[in-house]
């Protein structure tokens, strides 16, 4: 199976080199020279964008939908590259709505689409963990699984083209609602003299356990490396499409639209560029020291 990776950055170049490490035929593509060869001197083969090979599988790693739509659509594109039967595998989190369009243009050409977000960030990349959602035919995810199993500790079928992004975004709501509400949770318990780790180690005990307090608090949150390779920006970005996803069904009044604003209240604390995690230990570290506890 002949794989193209476009977008080489900490996500696309981790599964780029855990594909060829899985025996794969890959080369990846970048628009930055930097990234092309930060990825060649780790023994990928890479090509600039104009360059393209012929491919069984093109993957996509890019930050949005715009630039979903400009590999896919932008002379040349793939759309007039890719060989008739090849997939287009779209691993960003994008927007649903411009997803179910580019699907529609991709299969009219002759080609195939999956919509696989992942989660398991760098991490999960460069060690074939990840979790993945996919969203298309049935015939495409069986054809293309020996590649889905040496990427990933899971993958599940959500339903058609789109839905794999559909649910990533509800899934990314729910991390950065739980980033707040465990943040809270975890600054009440030290106001009240109760060590942070302590707290975690009894909510992880209970029904109020999640993969945040879990797995984010004791590896990014609490040990202070906020390094998990996922930014603010990112996840700003996935909120409003997610609160944009919502108000185009129409959905009733949620906590939604307050995450969100919580969100982008400071846009400077954290900034874009800063680390997700960080707004979880920005709200920790403002906690009133344990001397002032309730008694």
């Amino acid at each position: 199976m002949r794989i193209c990776v476009i977008g080489l950055g900490q996500m696309g170049g981790n599964m780029a080199l855990t594909l060829q490490a899985a025996g794969f035929d890959v080369t990846g593509s970048d628009l930055f020279d930097s990234a092309r060869q930060r990825l060649a001197d780790k023994g990928l083969s890479v090509v600039a964008p104009d360059e393209l090979p012929p491919s069984d599988v093109y993957l996509l790693s890019l930050p949005t939908s715009a630039q979903v739509r400009e590999v896919i659509e932008t002379a040349p594109g793939l759309l007039g590259l890719a060989p008739k039967g090849s997939v287009i595998v779209d691993t960003s989190t994008s927007d649903p709505v411009v997803s179910r369009e580019l699907a529609a243009k991709v299969e009219a050409a002759g080609l195939a689409w999956l919509d696989a977000p992942v989660s398991g960030g760098p991490k999960g990349a460069a060690t074939g963990k990840l979790g993945m959602l996919l969203g298309g035919e049935t015939a495409t995810i069986e054809r293309l699984a020996p590649m889905l199993e040496a990427m990933s500790a899971r993958y599940t079928h959500v339903g058609g083209p789109g839905s794999g992004h559909v649910v990533k975004l509800a899934n990314n709501y729910l991390c950065a609602a739980h980033l707040l509400t465990t943040a809270e949770a975890v600054a009440m318990a030290a106001r009240a003299g109760v060590d942070p780790a302590a707290c975690l180690a009894g909510l992880n005990s209970g029904s109020g356990r999640s993969a945040v307090s879990e797995v984010n608090f004791p590896e990014w949150i609490l040990s202070g490396r906020f390094d998990s390779g996922f930014t603010t920006g990112l996840m700003r970005k996935d909120l409003r499409l997610a609160r944009a996803a919502a108000e185009r069904l129409d959905m009733p009044p949620g906590l939604l639209q307050a995450v969100v604003e919580a969100w982008h209240a400071d846009p400077e604390h954290p900034a874009d560029g800063d680390d997700f995690n960080r707004i979880a230990g920005a709200r920790l570290a403002a906690a009133t020291p344990a001397e002032e506890s309730a008694s």
